[in-house]
């Protein structure tokens, strides 16, 4: 881990910490504890989502490699992203080398993973747009128009979003890959760097075919649309075992703001403390006492847990297999 990242995590950890003693981590207690076994039911309902995104991902490369494949690279990726601290980049390289080892060549692989999480920010950043619009529409016209704190939140994390987007997408057009072996050799030199750079070539050169696929990069947007819509489920269903339930509009506005300003904190590792923040702020709108909203974020940390432990477990199985296949005279693993 950087030293930048390490003082994220720092940043975010403490502030996660801050936010449960300020609200009284027993209260939060109970009510967790009330919730009990569904919050099984919470962690089951992300695997609809999950497989949505799999499939947003397997359009870009279902010519190399099957639909289960795609679900297991993706349910790794985010297993490595929520649980370690690799910020969000550690999930790419994990979806990437997982489709690489089961027959997508590394250039269609990396390529594939770029381009759909391109367009899955950039649904994130529809869907936040959606969320907040749909709901200042129907929150006005009952009389009660967004307060002008969280629009200008939701704004803010989707330009933050925007922005970091931009700049991913002009550097992928420009040759990010090729660009960054080519820095990291003038940097480091004493090797040659040659057939390294040969290969980030050709992941660019995939990256810019697959942006030509028109037909697959929309089909993709709009999958991981579709995504993050059914993820408002989620937070329905989790503020339904906590015996809180609100409607369905207040859950599109909790899940789909407070993913934006989850997102803007991409840097922190697992967004601690942000994605607690922002559901702080966001209680008050639709009626949740400061409490319930933190119970609501650690609800999903909880579904984190549940299906990202098992994901890194099975990540560690899936390397140490292929390592055995690779090395000659070793017995493979059952």
């Amino acid at each position: 881990m950087t030293r930048a990242a390490m003082i994220l995590l720092s940043f975010g950890t403490a502030l996660f910490v801050a936010l449960l003693a300020w609200q009284g981590i027993g209260a939060i207690g109970t009510m967790l504890a009330a919730a009990g076994w569904g919050l099984l039911l919470v962690a089951a309902f992300h695997i609809v989502p999950l497989i949505i995104d799999a499939g947003a991902l397997h359009v870009l490369v279902r010519r190399r490699t099957s639909f289960v494949d795609a679900l297991l690279a993706r349910w790794a990726g985010e297993s490595v992203n929520s649980l370690l601290p690799a910020g969000q980049l550690g999930g790419p390289v994990v979806m990437a080398r997982h489709l690489a080892q089961r027959g997508a060549p590394m250039r269609d692989a990396a390529a594939a993973v770029t381009v759909g999480t391109t367009m899955q920010a950039l649904a994130q950043i529809a869907f936040a747009l959606l969320g907040l619009g749909t709901f200042a529409v129907y929150a006005g016209a009952s009389g009660h128009p967004t307060p002008q704190g969280v629009r200008t939140a939701a704004v803010l994390a989707s330009i933050v979003l925007a922005l970091a987007l931009g700049a991913f997408y002009v550097a992928q057009r420009r040759g990010l890959f090729g660009r960054f072996v080519r820095t990291a050799a003038r940097v480091l030199g004493k090797r040659d760097w040659s057939a390294l750079a040969m290969r980030a070539d050709a992941i660019d050169d995939g990256v810019r075919a697959l942006y030509g696929d028109r037909r697959r990069v929309a089909a993709t947007f709009a999958l991981s649309l579709v995504g993050w819509l059914v993820g408002v489920g989620e937070v329905w269903l989790a503020l339904a075992v906590l015996g809180h339930p609100v409607d369905w509009l207040d859950a599109l506005l909790l899940e789909s703001v407070g993913q934006a300003i989850r997102g803007a904190a991409f840097a922190i590792p697992g967004s601690l403390g942000a994605q607690e923040g922002g559901y702080l702020l966001l209680a008050p709108i639709v009626g949740l006492a400061p409490d319930t909203a933190l119970a609501l974020s650690l609800a999903k940390r909880a579904r984190e847990l549940v299906l990202g432990l098992p994901g890194i477990l099975y990540l560690h199985w899936s390397e140490r297999n292929w390592q055995r296949r690779r090395a000659p005279g070793l017995p493979l693993a059952d």
